[in-house]
């Protein structure tokens, strides 16, 4: 891996990725789908639909951080079927990032282009399952951009005090087995890498819980989505880079805050899809 090569695939492309899954029409503007995750999905539910995708955020973790966690990459590797190298948006802070993750556009058009958390007036990912009278489920720490910028959609909020409860949460909804689609986010590791360094030792005890939550979440899937065809993703927002000798950052242009990797697991269900 060149660290100093920026990434190519703009992440800009998970909403409408979202949308082909789960067979729903994208608004206009949304950048095209991934044509890797769609051809995985096709093989592996031998062309049957998609009913339902998990999608976890974790915040701030960079391709960068694989040869500091080596074994935190090889397990997501070995526990995922598809790694893409994803490029971040500028700049790479964010809410710039999700909300470009989830409107399917450049900053300059849906209007978030600084560390602002105003509520999106633009269509998103969110408000196309809306009309299809598909269900989202948002889960994320109060005050947090993915609480607040997506803020007044036809979603279901599901916002509290700490990660704890986000995750305990995520894992109650899937085993409900009511939601079409369930994003959350974890802050844990961006909280520890501002204040420890990327590689920290407390920041890399939070990237350790990142992955431990993340295939907890794919158990609970597996367990109680059996009779759906599921994606789930692993889809950070952006990377990071030490500062000053002991403190993290974010918010340039340069391959150690853009670069990320996203990872995908397809289960397919019984045989029988439920809409």
């Amino acid at each position: 891996m060149d660290i100093n090569a920026f990434h190519s695939i703009s992440i800009t492309r998970v909403c409408g990725t979202i949308d082909a899954l789960l067979q729903v029409q994208p608004h206009p503007d949304a950048a095209e789908p991934l044509e890797e995750v769609l051809r995985e999905a096709g093989a592996k539910f031998a062309g049957e639909p998609c009913s339902r995708v998990l999608i976890y955020n974790p915040d701030a973790i960079g391709s960068v951080l694989e040869s500091a966690a080596p074994d935190v990459f090889r397990k997501l590797r070995a526990d995922t079927e598809l790694q893409l190298p994803m490029l971040s948006v500028t700049p790479p802070v964010t809410p710039v990032c999700f909300a470009s993750m989830y409107t399917g556009v450049r900053p300059a058009v849906h209007g978030i282009q600084s560390y602002r958390k105003p509520v999106l007036k633009v269509p998103t990912v969110f408000d196309d399952l809306a009309a299809a009278g598909r269900k989202a489920a948002i889960v994320s720490t109060a005050g947090d951009s993915i609480a607040r910028i997506f803020l007044r959609r036809r979603a279901d909020y599901f916002i509290l005090p700490t990660v704890r409860a986000v995750n305990e949460k995520t894992r109650e909804l899937i085993a409900e087995d009511a939601y079409d689609l369930i994003v959350v986010y974890n802050g844990n590791y961006d909280y520890w890498m501002h204040r420890s360094s990327p590689t920290g030792p407390p920041a890399l005890r939070a990237l350790r819980k990142n992955l431990e939550t993340f295939e907890a979440l794919q158990a609970q899937v597996r367990q109680h989505w059996r009779g759906h065809n599921a994606v789930i993703a692993f889809a950070p927002d952006h990377g990071c880079h030490r500062v000053y000798g002991f403190f993290g950052n974010h918010g340039e242009d340069e391959p150690w805050d853009m670069n990320i990797y996203h990872y995908w697991t397809f289960l397919p269900g019984s045989g029988r899809t439920v809409s």
